[in-house]
């Protein structure tokens, strides 16, 4: 089995480093000094479940010099998945699925439009990880997860082998949810508001889900995404948001989301396809989500600044 990582960042790169500790034939897309310590010293990552390095590595920007492999686990943020899922053509063979592990519910439907359904699974994964440095994977909280399946959920050889191939890697769960829109869904109530909240706020789990007022703006996210989800005749129901707050719960107390860390370090984050896309779905469905609303148009200069299309007046 052949796969290829395209967007090596955190959790990209956490993913196919256990796959290529595992001995699966692993490739690495990755670009600028990220690219440059692949190919020289291989990949490192530092990790609650043990340390541990592949070298040498498979790294290249360029899918052509790989060619067609079986599966491809798309790392890139949100508002890269377009030109992504076009770049990635030279690795696509007749049987070959790529498998979008990126936040928000709107990921696999972008890819189906570029490359055809036929190519796409369902995925997300759970994990709070980073690029440490170059070359460099940090994993600092939660226990790692990746889940997968076909779009309709039918049973499928392919998905079936990408599950017995994974579980044989050390360091994560690996799941084929019954139902894969679920559990998007699932895990956009849980990211989304975290995310959000830790960015308003500015502050880390340990601190919005202790006070109750921010708690409270937390829970409300929650239900409203569950209110869209429930429009939208996604398979959810009360006990999607217990379980959110229950992972919440067991966050490290420093623990911050990537959307939070993006923002608050003034690059480019996943603001859009997070809040945005709430507000976006919710208009969409008749479904009120004036909590989200808020937070998302609260943090929307911010991100504007970020891509330099928002710029802040100087103090005299």
């Amino acid at each position: 089995m052949k796969l290829a990582v395209f967007g090596t960042g955190g959790a990209g790169g956490y993913f196919g480093g256990r796959l290529a500790q595992a001995g699966l034939d692993v490739a690495f897309i990755a670009r600028g000094t990220h690219l440059d310590a692949l190919r020289a010293n291989g990949l490192r990552v530092d990790s609650l479940l043990g340390d541990f390095a592949v070298s040498p590595v498979t790294a290249t920007d360029n899918p052509a010099e790989i060619g067609p492999v079986d599966f491809v686990l798309l790392g890139v943020k949100t508002w890269q998945v377009a030109v992504a899922a076009q770049a990635l053509r030279p690795l696509l063979g007749p049987e070959t699925a790529v498998v979008p592990l990126q936040n928000g519910v709107e990921a696999a439907g972008q890819v189906a439009v570029a490359i055809g359904r036929e190519h796409v699974l369902g995925g997300l994964a759970r994990i709070l990880s980073f690029i440490a440095g170059p070359g460099h994977i940090r994993h600092a909280g939660t226990n790692p997860y990746l889940a997968f399946n076909e779009l309709d959920n039918r049973p499928s050889p392919r998905v079936e082998r990408l599950r017995q191939a994974a579980a044989s890697a050390a360091g994560m769960t690996v799941e084929v949810p019954a139902d894969i829109h679920a559990a998007l869904w699932a895990k956009y109530l849980f990211v989304t508001p975290v995310g959000a909240v830790g960015a308003i706020t500015r502050a880390p789990a340990g601190v919005f889900r202790q006070l109750p007022e921010t708690r409270a703006v937390l829970e409300q996210a929650m239900r409203e995404i569950l209110a869209v989800a429930q429009a939208r005749g996604i398979a959810l129901t009360e006990a999607a948001v217990a379980e959110a707050l229950t992972i919440v719960d067991g966050l490290p107390p420093h623990g911050t989301a990537s959307m939070q860390r993006d923002i608050l370090d003034g690059k480019p984050s996943e603001l859009e396809a997070q809040s945005g896309a709430v507000v976006r779905l919710g208009a969409a469905a008749g479904v009120p989500v004036p909590v989200n609303t808020l937070i998302y148009q609260c943090l929307r200069p911010q991100d504007l600044r970020a891509r330099g299309e928002l710029v802040f007046p100087r103090e005299a």
